[in-house]
């Protein structure tokens, strides 16, 4: 039970940093995670830390690609609603036109 309590705290901590950006906190959670040897978080910790330049930058900066990925899932739905009905003029009225 106790492991599952430590869990659940270093859940709850991660949470914390993620909505008001305090990706300079990260290093200081690995660290807590590690300090506990959680077996269940071991995975997710080694992959932050492969590219934790990346992952604090991204849970620091105001910027977000969202805006971006949202045009790209709007125009793949499209481009699997006429795959096979159309050539090229149809997909791309219809992407200019969305």
């Amino acid at each position: 039970m106790p492991e599952l309590e430590a869990l659940t705290g270093h859940v709850r901590a991660f949470g914390k940093t993620l909505t008001p950006l305090q990706g300079d906190q990260l290093p200081h959670w690995i660290k807590a995670v590690r300090a506990d040897d959680l077996p269940s978080l071991r995975t997710f910790v080694n992959g932050l830390e492969r590219d934790l330049a990346a992952v604090t930058a991204g849970l620091t900066l105001p910027w977000s690609s969202g805006v971006v990925e949202g045009h790209v899932n709007r125009i793949k739905m499209i481009k699997r609603q006429v795959y096979g009905r159309a050539g090229f003029d149809l997909p791309r009225k219809r992407v200019l036109l969305a």
